[in-house]
């Protein structure tokens, strides 16, 4: 569904991705994990076009995204959740979803019942203004916009980072929930527990690059590997 091809990305004259190469299949959970700085971030908005970059290939259900706007990206099919967990501060939860909800004739899963369906704790605050929620209501909100755009594709950057053990347990149940909804995912991840809970596949990104590809199950195996590029 999703191949990048040796892609190098740059902030000015700053080189953050060096021939970086990934895929991601259809129906697919694959994790993206490194430490901070590693090019995680960078990676997602490379494919959302955030952070075009300049050499390279970006093939979505191959067609390519290379030069194609954010907002043609996200209507391809691509929904992103980014780290900064961005919201419309002065709108409330429910005006949030209503200005991203998208329907398609081929997608029609998502609409904003269903988001709260998902997180019933959205429901109860619905008239909130967004800029008053806490870290874990934020990212809550952030996934369910994605998801009222109606994607097929889902990249989610760092969705557990700095919430509660509680928050963090939810959201992993939530995101093991979307294979079974027809969701892919491309999730890019510090916890290596959550993600390697979650994932089908794994790739680990050092300073720009791919450092190592495999199975979950390769991963957890190789100690050596995780010690070198994962703990901090």
């Amino acid at each position: 569904m999703l191949e990048i091809d040796g892609i190098h990305t740059y902030y000015g004259l700053s080189h953050v991705l060096h021939s970086l190469s990934l895929r991601v299949e259809k129906g697919e959970v694959v994790c993206l994990l490194g430490r901070n700085g590693a090019g995680k971030s960078t990676t997602m908005r490379s494919i959302m076009g955030l952070t075009p970059p300049r050499i390279g290939k970006i093939l979505f259900k191959d067609e390519s995204l290379i030069g194609m706007k954010p907002f043609r990206i996200a209507r391809k099919g691509i929904g992103f959740v980014p780290d900064t967990r961005e919201v419309f501060a002065d709108l409330s939860i429910e005006e949030n979803l209503e200005i991203s909800e998208r329907r398609f004739p081929e997608r029609s899963l998502w609409d904003r019942s269903r988001a709260y369906e998902l997180f019933p704790a959205l429901k109860k605050i619905r008239s909130r203004k967004a800029g008053c929620l806490s870290g874990g209501e934020r990212q809550m909100l952030t996934i369910a916009r994605a998801l009222v755009t109606n994607p097929d594709f889902l990249l989610l950057d760092e969705p557990t980072e700095g919430l509660a053990p509680l928050i963090v347990a939810m959201l992993e149940e939530t995101i093991g929930e979307f294979r079974s909804l027809g969701l892919t995912v491309l999730l890019a991840e510090q916890n290596q527990k959550v993600a390697l809970g979650l994932s089908d596949r794994a790739y680990i990104i050092d300073n720009g690059a791919i450092r190592w590809q495999g199975t979950v199950e390769n991963l957890r195996e190789n100690e050596p590997v995780r010690k070198k590029y994962l703990l901090v």
